[in-house]
């Protein structure tokens, strides 16, 4: 199993600069050297939010479903 690294903002807008040029996604993987289906998240994320940047959380992840949160108040 190969170790996660994160991607600079330059290299995410190499990606999407080449997807808004009508390239394919296993085309720009390729040449990028990057698996497809992190091109195709990447992508995705453009199209929904418009950005392409790390998410960033500002809490704790949550330990109850909101369903259970109900029975201990």
């Amino acid at each position: 199993m190969t170790q996660r690294t994160h991607m600079d903002d330059f290299l995410r807008g190499r990606i999407i600069n080449r997807l808004e040029c009508r390239r394919a996604q296993t085309e720009v993987s390729k040449e990028l050297g990057i698996a497809q289906s992190v091109v195709s998240r990447f992508w995705q994320r453009f199209q929904d939010d418009g950005n392409v940047s790390r998410r960033y959380s500002s809490s704790f992840p949550r330990v109850t479903m909101p369903n259970e949160d109900r029975y201990w108040q």
